[in-house]
């Protein structure tokens, strides 16, 4: 892996400063401008970059940022949000090593495990499960036998407690599998001591998946207790099988199921209050579409809104708050930028970020986090917690109206993959590095 290029604190370039919300707000057209691509296709979470199978708009790479401008990128009009209350501005917070005897190799998602005597669980992408204490991490699930890690972005990349967990122990994972190549959701068991039985497996949902980058991942139960994943464009560079504007397939979107009475014979429900439900045109689990690679997502237990980090191609990172029904713009735009020139005069129906960033200092692939409430790093309170992996950033937007520019809160984390909160504490996953925990300074 190559070193990481030093943090620049302010040289981000965002989507939504003051006076542009603003006039988005008052309808006003929003000024083009020209933007330099930085880099092709850097968007793995681990830094190893799978080479492109199609041509792109973007050129050829340069390794860093700053290199000859290869198109015009147009900002489109910005969404108008729903913004929760008002929140303290973000301020830079310390970071401490959390379970220091624990130095995990590539972890992707914790969350708290409240069986077995463990405090946390921690997801290796390799496809284990470990409980951790202060003594160390103990395997709970061990799913190497089906999942496929050949591919950079291929692996265990996510596991989430169900709703009812207390009483039903049921635990879901998405990773991905061989023969033929795709994405699986399934649900496991946990036993009293602790354990998750692999042999308790049952596959609710399978995604074909035509190359081995782009397969997002997160799975996130919302307040309403449906099951949300997101699932990126299929992979490659450019979304040269058009996916993420194609609602008849689930790939470059965010899908809704309703896995409450899953069953061999049922696998799962269509919620009566999807989007597409009755649209011919459309796979009824599609909630949101038009995405590239959603890297980590959370919900807002303030709001219910559904925050994310999508992964750009080669210039733009950007956050979204992902709303049912709503077009993200992929492929026409990387993040507000025009990508393929000829289709984005026309914006209708396009939902744009609430912020985008670019490549420069380093930077190559947006890591998404989540909305911390209730926290006990109380300088981010209110803030949605996303960094970059290459650069080892870490910023905190506020989710007030008022408050539009992100603030760089730490440096130097380290190749930055996960934010998770558990009770009232913020935690950090690096590839190759002991978890971090967020205080104030």
């Amino acid at each position: 892996m190559p070193p990481l290029s030093p943090a620049h604190p302010r040289a981000l370039s965002w989507a939504c400063p003051r006076a542009i919300r603003r006039a988005a707000v008052l309808g006003l057209a929003v000024l083009a401008a020209t933007f330099a691509v930085a880099c092709l296709d850097a968007d793995t979470p681990d830094g190893e970059r799978p080479p492109a199978t199609s041509t792109t708009t973007e050129g050829t790479a340069t390794g860093d940022a700053g290199g000859t401008p290869t198109h015009t990128a147009t900002q489109g009009p910005r969404a108008t949000p729903t913004f929760p209350p008002p929140v303290a501005q973000p301020a830079p917070v310390g970071l401490v090593t959390a379970y220091p005897s624990v130095t995990p190799e590539r972890p992707v998602e914790l969350f708290s495990y409240p069986l077995g005597g463990y405090e946390v669980a921690l997801v290796e992408r390799e496809g284990v499960v470990y409980g951790l204490d202060e003594d160390g991490a103990t395997p709970i699930l061990d799913l190497r036998d089906r999942v496929r890690r050949e591919g950079s972005e291929e692996g265990l990349l996510s596991v989430a407690l169900d709703p009812q967990f207390s009483t039903n122990r049921h635990v879901w994972a998405y990773y991905s599998a061989s023969d033929p190549r795709r994405t699986v959701l399934a649900r496991y068991e946990a036993t009293a001591d602790g354990s998750i039985d692999p042999a308790s497996e049952l596959v609710v949902l399978e995604q074909e998946q035509p190359y081995a980058n782009h397969n997002g991942g997160a799975v996130r139960f919302g307040p309403d207790r449906m099951l949300y994943l997101g699932l990126g464009d299929g992979g490659s560079a450019g979304d040269p099988l058009g996916n993420a504007q194609d609602r008849q397939t689930l790939l470059g979107s965010v899908i809704r199921i309703d896995v409450r009475n899953a069953s061999e014979a049922q696998p799962y429900a269509i919620p009566s209050d999807n989007p597409f439900v009755d649209d011919p045109e459309a796979r009824p689990e599609v909630w949101a579409y038009g995405l590239r690679n959603p890297w980590r997502m959370d919900f807002d237990a303030a709001t219910g809104d559904l925050w994310a980090g999508d992964v750009g191609q080669g210039a733009w990172e950007e956050i979204d708050i992902l709303r049912a029904g709503e077009n993200y713009g992929w492929p026409m735009f990387e993040g507000d930028a025009c990508y393929q020139p000829g289709s984005c005069d026309d914006t209708d129906g396009l939902t744009f970020p609430v912020a985008v960033y670019d490549h420069s200092g380093g930077r190559c692939s947006v890591t998404g986090g989540v909305v911390a409430r209730n926290v006990s790093a109380t300088a981010v309170e209110g803030a949605f917690l996303h960094g970059d992996y290459c650069s080892g950033e870490l910023w905190a937007l506020s989710t007030a109206p008022d408050g539009a520019e992100p603030v760089l809160v730490a440096s130097d984390v380290g190749p930055l993959t996960s934010i998770a909160q558990v009770g009232t504490e913020i935690y950090l996953l690096t590839f190759g590095q002991p978890l971090q925990r967020l205080v104030d300074q």
